[in-house]
């Protein structure tokens, strides 16, 4: 092998490492949450799950362009979400709004890391046969951002105290609905920018560059409330109106065996010899 040749199997294995080193960069974000929530620093704890969302951002939009998605990347990325934007705000919302609630506390941040991971299971699943044009429920790392932005609004006096509270307590029961819900979701991949009106987007985002610098948290609460609520009322619509077809075949998820055993859409044998329906 010449030097030419290691150079270049160098470099692409380089650019293979950068995405799943964003994605541990989320999952120290992630895990750095649950240290300051142990620790009752909750607004450190809030802004770290934020900073995982980031992160979680870049890991994906990185491994599209440099062309290096993998199974192996899909899945840590995965396990990377459960953890950051699932163990972690729930454990925040327990320490942080939920303890007093004693039973009901816990059985609430519990019943939003179960939905959380299931929401995760569903969605490799059906990436896997329908694409990722749109989602199915609302995405994980939206739900997580809910939860550590209206916690940072309620620390920072943003908003009444109690008033968050109340609303947070029931919010976390509805946040683990929608993850688990068949409502339709339109994923940021769908959103094609117009070259005409280049100058008016440009001026759009600088915009909204000052708006997130000036009230930061307040902006990404209302950005994925917004985006929750609309969901269920316009999910369908919005859909369509970006060219995403067969909105009205998203149907309820089955965890049925040929969801699980399946090999290049062939129906797998099981061990008794019959065939799986």
């Amino acid at each position: 092998m010449d030097g030419s040749e290691q150079e270049d199997r160098t470099s692409r294995r380089a650019v293979y490492l950068l995405p799943n080193f964003v994605t541990t960069l989320a999952l120290f974000s992630g895990f750095y949450s649950v240290v300051a929530s142990l620790n009752g620093e909750f607004g450190k704890a809030a802004a770290a799950i934020l900073v995982a969302v980031l992160f979680d951002t870049l890991d994906g939009r990185i491994a599209r362009l440099t062309r290096t998605a993998s199974l192996f990347g899909t899945q840590y990325d995965s396990l990377s979400d459960l953890f950051s934007f699932g163990a972690a705000p729930a454990l925040l919302m327990y320490t942080a709004v939920l303890k007093p609630l004693g039973r009901f506390g816990w059985l609430g941040a519990f019943l939003y890391l179960a939905c959380g991971a299931l929401r995760l299971a569903r969605f490799n699943v059906q990436a896997q046969k329908v694409g990722e044009e749109h989602f199915t429920g609302l995405p994980i790392p939206a739900a997580a951002s809910i939860i550590a932005s209206g916690l940072i609004l309620m620390l920072s006096g943003g908003v009444k105290s109690d008033m968050m509270r109340f609303a947070m307590i029931p919010g976390i029961y509805i946040l683990s609905f929608l993850m688990i819900s068949t409502v339709p979701y339109p994923s940021p991949k769908q959103v094609v920018l117009p070259n005409k009106r280049a100058f008016h987007v440009l001026a759009g985002l600088v915009l909204i560059l000052v708006l997130v610098a000036s009230y930061p948290a307040l902006f990404i609460f209302s950005f994925f409330m917004t985006y929750a609520i609309l969901g269920p009322l316009l999910g369908g619509w919005i859909l369509r109106k970006l060219g995403v077809v067969d909105v009205e075949e998203m149907e309820s998820f089955m965890l049925d065996d040929e969801d699980i055993l399946e090999d290049n859409g062939e129906e797998v044998v099981a061990h008794n010899g019959s065939k799986r329906e």
